[in-house]
C-alpha cells in the first residue's frame, strides 16, 4: 500500500526547498526582527549544495536565539563568490572562511589524510580547528532553531568546563575504532556541540591513527563521540534538542513546536526541514 502521507510530505518538502532556493537573493535581504545579542561564537561547516539549508539555519538562529558575536560558515571549498555574498547579506555577524584558510597548522597527519579521502574528514578537521574562546557552538546546516533555544544563552553563561552534546537516536558509529562494547553507550551526534573549553582529542585520534583501512562516513562522528565522552561531555535534553526520526513515514512533523530549542533534520527526515522554514 502506498504511504500517501509520507510521499506527500516528501513532495511538499522538495517544492518548498525549490521555491526557497529560487528566492534566496530576496530572502537574505529580509529583515530579521531581533536586537537580542548572545555571547556565543557559532561555526558551521557546509558546501554549495547545502546553501539553502545554511541560509535557513542561520536565519532561524538569529530569529529565535539572537545575534551571536560571529556566525562563521566554514566552506568546504565549493561555495561560489556569489553564494558567499548571499551569506554575508544575511547579517553583519555572518562571515565565510574557506576550509584551507581555517585549518590549524598542527593537525595530526591521520586527520589530514582523512580529509583528503572523505568530505567528513574535512568536517573533522574543521571541528578540531575551531577556536574556543568562551561559549562556542558548532552546528550542521540542516538544523533549525526554535524559540525554546533561548536557554542556550543560560547554558553559554554557565561557569562550566564541560561541553554539551546532542544525543543521537541510533548507534551511527564506526565500530572499527571502538575497542569495547561499552564505548557504544550514549551515542553522540556530531551535528551540534556547545563547547566551553578546548577538547582533548588525543584519545580518539590515536584510534584513528591505528585504523586499518580507509575511514568511512561514520568515522568522523565516532571520533567526536569518543572525544566528547573522554572529556566528560554533558548530554542536552533530547526533548528540547531533538534528533528523532520516528515520524519519518508520516506526514506531520511531530516534534517541531515553539517549546523546543532545535531539531536536526538528518537525511531520513530532511524533507520535514522545509515544512518549518520561515523567511
Amino acid at each position: 500500500m502506498v504511504n500517501i502521507g509520507y510521499h506527500t510530505a516528501q513532495i511538499q518538502g522538495k517544492l518548498h526547498r525549490s521555491r526557497y532556493k529560487s528566492n534566496l537573493a530576496k530572502t537574505v535581504n529580509l529583515l530579521i526582527n531581533t536586537t537580542q545579542k548572545v555571547p556565543i561564537n557559532v561555526y558551521a561547516f557546509s558546501c554549495e549544495r547545502d546553501l539553502p539549508e545554511q541560509v535557513a539555519s542561520i536565519r532561524s538562529f538569529l530569529r529565535n536565539i539572537g545575534i551571536p558575536n560571529t556566525f562563521t560558515v566554514i566552506s568546504d571549498g565549493s561555495y561560489t563568490d556569489f553564494s558567499c555574498e548571499l551569506l554575508y547579506r544575511i547579517h553583519p555577524c555572518v562571515e565565510v572562511i574557506p576550509f584551507h584558510k581555517f585549518l590549524r597548522t598542527d593537525l595530526p597527519q591521520c586527520v589530514s589524510d582523512y580529509a583528503q579521502v572523505h568530505p567528513l574528514g574535512k568536517k573533522l578537521s574543521a571541528l578540531m580547528s575551531i577556536p574556543v574562546n568562551g561559549a562556542t557552538i558548532y552546528t550542521d546546516s540542516d538544523i533549525l532553531f526554535f524559540p525554546g533555544g533561548i536557554d542556550l544563552v543560560s547554558l553559554a553563561n554557565l561557569d562550566s568546563k564541560y561541553c554539551h552534546y546532542l544525543p543521537d537516536c541510533s548507534n551511527s558509529l564506526d565500530e572499527r575504532i571502538l575497542y569495547e562494547v561499552a564505548e557504544k553507550a550514549n551515542p553522540v551526534n556530531a551535528g551540534f556541540i556547545l563547547f566551553k573549553h578546548e577538547l582533548d582529542w588525543s584519545f580518539a585520534i590515536k584510534r584513528l591513527a591505528n585504523l586499518v583501512g580507509i575511514p568511512s562516513y561514520f568515522t568522523e562522528q565516532t571520533i567526536v563521540h569518543l572525544t566528547i565522552h573522554y572529556n566528560h561531555g554533558v548530554p542536552l535534553c533530547s526533548q528540547k534538542y531533538v534528533l528523532n526520526v520516528t515520524d519519518q513515514f508520516i506526514y506531520p512533523d511531530k516534534f517541531a513546536r515553539k517549546e523546543i530549542a532545535l531539531r536536526h533534520y538528518v537525511s531520513d527526515i530532511r524533507h520535514k526541514f522545509w515544512v518549518n522554514v520561515k523567511h
